[in-house]
């Protein structure tokens, strides 16, 4: 598995500050946009999604960056190991280090029920079974058919999350 370190011990991290102390913190999004009309084209990407054959647009030019900002992050992303990491996160390689287990977030979005395995074991049916549970729970509370402890409807729910998941 890859190394991974916090992102401000990082020298690219350092020079991404310094860039922004002394570029970024001046960039006026009105002017950029005067200055270079092709700023949206510049700064913007555009991904195929494979599985159901839609694009996703990222559009970056309403952000406070340079070509040169742009060129640092990506300078950042490479010296953190991001790519190794993303690679390591679809094998299901155990990248959570604080837990030393797999930060399969992924296997939620497997819409298309490509295999996808932990130590071994497929975990597509669990995750499929998680969702499901999760679907007819969330349809019997909005129908009424789930009551509050008073026994009425339940018409508010709150959601605190303080990252990880367990499925």
């Amino acid at each position: 598995m890859p190394g991974f370190s916090q992102a401000t011990e990082l020298s690219a991290w350092k020079e991404l500050q310094e860039h922004h102390n002394s570029v970024g913190r001046n960039i006026v999004l009105k002017e950029a946009f005067e200055k270079d009309p092709e700023r949206f084209q510049k700064f913007s990407r555009t991904f195929a999604n494979t599985v159901d054959n839609s694009d996703i647009l990222f559009d970056f030019s309403k952000n406070f960056l340079t070509e040169e900002t742009l060129s640092l992050l990506v300078k950042l992303a490479k010296e953190a190991n991001v790519e190794q990491l993303r690679d390591a996160m679809f094998q299901g390689e155990p990248i959570n280090f604080t837990e030393n287990r797999a930060v399969y977030h992924v296997a939620l979005r497997n819409v298309s029920n490509q295999p996808m395995q932990v130590d071994g074991k497929s975990v597509v049916e669990d995750v499929n079974s998680v969702l499901e549970h999760m679907k007819e729970f969330s349809e019997q509370v909005r129908s009424g058919e789930w009551k509050g402890y008073t026994g009425k409807k339940i018409n508010t729910i709150i959601n605190i999350g303080i990252g990880g998941s367990d499925l």
